[in-house]
């Protein structure tokens, strides 16, 4: 196993980790329209993902910095 595909494994792991993660703040998003019928309604449901709100955009950031390591020449450009 070369470097490059570990590098490749790692970033995958990241990027993976932040579309799962994320993807339970996109679906309350979406649903918001629909199922938020009242102010307490939205308010119920926007509440249930402020406690991972911030814990899910980590993975962005982690994965983005973990891309420019790997492959500085990216980053150069």
């Amino acid at each position: 196993m070369d470097l490059a595909l570990v590098w490749f494994l790692i970033i995958a792991f990241f990027w993976l980790g932040y579309l799962f993660l994320e993807g339970f703040d996109f679906g309350v998003g979406i649903l918001l329209p629909v199922l938020g019928r009242d102010d307490t309604d939205r308010r119920v449901m926007v509440n249930t993902i402020g406690p991972v709100w911030d814990g899910n955009e980590v993975w962005l950031i982690v994965a983005v910095g973990a891309t420019f390591a790997a492959f500085p020449g990216w980053y150069a450009t």
